[in-house]
């Protein structure tokens, strides 16, 4: 029973992440809108997510989390050639 819900719970975490990525994608699309340049509106949202990390999860959980993130970017997670399936 407790794999059921595991992968429920998953599908849920998965559908929670989708929809914020959409709002991630219009804030962004809203910004550049304004004129505000790419490079400016990265900055920031590292800096408010970083913030947001450390007060949930403390300077050594953002680091854990910065490490997690650089991993996938090496993998080449977040390269803008990847193809989602």
């Amino acid at each position: 029973m407790q794999t059921g819900r595991n992968e429920i719970d998953d599908m849920i975490v998965h559908e929670k992440m989708q929809v914020a990525l959409e709002y991630q994608n219009e804030a962004w699309a809203d910004g550049m809108a304004d004129g505000i340049e790419p490079e400016i509106i990265a900055d920031a949202a590292f800096a408010l997510a970083m913030r947001e990390t450390i007060r949930i999860h403390g300077e050594m959980g953002a680091e854990a989390m910065l490490e997690t993130l650089r991993e996938r970017m090496l993998a080449g997670e977040f390269s803008p050639e990847r193809s989602l399936q």
